[in-house]
Formats: C-alpha cells, structure tokens, sequence
C-alpha cells in the first residue's frame, strides 16, 4: 500500500480518530494483524487557531505547508490534512509538495453522492459554513446543494467546536444544541448532515440522528485507504472512488 502522510493536531482530539480509522480499515482489508503504513505531522494547534482569529491565512498556510513537505521527505505518498477548516489553504499546501493532497470536501461529496442526495445540511466551524472554499467545491465540482444554520446558530455551533470540542469537553446540553440546528436544516430541506469540522463526531453519533449524517472524519480515513490500497473488493466498504495514482 501507499504510505499516507497525516498531517494532525487540528486539533489533536480528532487526530486521534483518523488513526483508528485508516488502522481498523486496512485491517478489514488484510485481516490478522496488519495496520496502516503512515507517517504523522501534529501541529500546534494554539498557532494555527490565533493565525485564524487574525485572518492570517497565508502564514497558517506556509507553516502546513511547511509540515506537509516534512511529511513527503518522510515517505508520505500522499496527504491527509486532518481537519475541514484549514483546507481553505489547501491549494497553498497543494502547491508545495509533489503529492497528492486527498481534499476532505471531495472525500465527503462521494459519499453524500452514494446516498443519492442533492441538498444536505452542513455544521462546521463559522470559517467553514461561511466561507466558499467548502461550499463552493460541493457545489461547483459536486453539484451539491448546501444548507447552513442561521447566524445565531452558527455562532453557538463554532463556539462548542472551539471551547469545548477541541478541550476534549462533551456536554449533553452541546449535544442538544447540534440536534436542534440538525432539525432546523432538515425542516429547509436538507436532505442530510455534514458534520464537517472533525471534532464534531466526538459530540454527534450519526446512528443518533433521523437524518443521513455524514461523518468527515471517518469518511476521509477511509477515503485515504481506498487511495492507498486502491478499490475494495467489497463495494459495501467504500466511501469513494479515488484516482490512484
């Protein structure tokens, strides 16, 4: 298989499931007691959180950059950029190694495809929901409509992801708040839920909600595998069909 390069710690609490994930995938598929070939970049997550609140993209960008061009010296085959957020400089970081950078948004749309859905709803961090980068991929390379909540609630699912999720902090009136924003996007017409910032899995169970829900963490690990090992004899275990090469 190839080796795949993560490049974490955004935050780190939901590094750790893309680990169990890309391990417990190649499990499935080899079976006994084989794991995953990678290699693991974890940044400090207080620089790149302080580059976001002062919109200084382009360093948060160089210094991924910089982590991802380790990770191709390492061996790295191909990238995984573990979070949603920071894929708004994922052209940056494209543009700075050789290999190819797996984007989460692509990852996602796959799987939001495989359920037939054309309009679904979508949490994440304000950056995430607000901005074009993510929306606009699902949209003009994916032909996917996207809901977002209202401005109250945008603010209130961005601050759970920064000051609790993040910390490692789970709490069920949290949990009642991403249900009630879930509800309100399906009664606009979602069809189904992005949880698209990668600690949001931490707090919502997909089995928990009506709709379809499409977890992003555990979709781009195992998109990630399907690029490193290429098509799954089994179609039941793939979340997309990525190019392998």
């Amino acid at each position: 298989m190839k080796t795949i390069g993560l490049l974490g710690g955004m935050s780190w609490e939901s590094t750790i499931p893309y680990y169990r994930h890309i391990n417990e995938a190649v499990r499935a598929r080899r079976g006994g007691l084989h794991s995953a070939e990678l290699v693991l970049y974890s940044v400090d997550f207080h620089a790149i959180e302080e580059l976001q609140r002062r919109g200084m993209w382009q360093e948060a960008g160089r210094m991924l950059s910089s982590a991802a061009t380790t990770l191709e010296r390492a061996g790295a085959e191909c990238l995984v950029l573990c979070t949603n957020t920071m894929h708004i400089v994922a052209e940056q970081i494209q543009a700075a190694v050789s290999i190819p950078l797996l984007h989460i948004a692509d990852a996602t749309a796959a799987a939001v495809k495989a359920e037939g859905l054309g309009t679904v709803g979508l949490l994440g961090t304000r950056f995430t929901m607000e901005r074009d980068f993510y929306i606009g991929r699902l949209r003009e390379k994916h032909g996917i409509e996207v809901l977002v909540p209202n401005d109250a609630a945008r603010i209130e699912v961005d601050r759970i992801i920064y000051q609790e999720l993040c910390m490692g902090r789970i709490r069920d009136e949290s949990r009642a708040t991403y249900h009630k924003a879930i509800e309100d996007l399906a009664a606009r017409g979602a069809q189904g839920v992005i949880l698209g910032c990668t600690e949001i899995s931490l707090l919502i169970s997909p089995a928990s909600l009506t709709l379809p829900a499409f977890d992003t963490t555990e979709i781009h690990a195992r998109y990630a595998v399907e690029f490193a090992m290429g098509p799954a004899l089994s179609a039941s275990s793939v979340v997309g069909q990525p190019q392998n090469g």
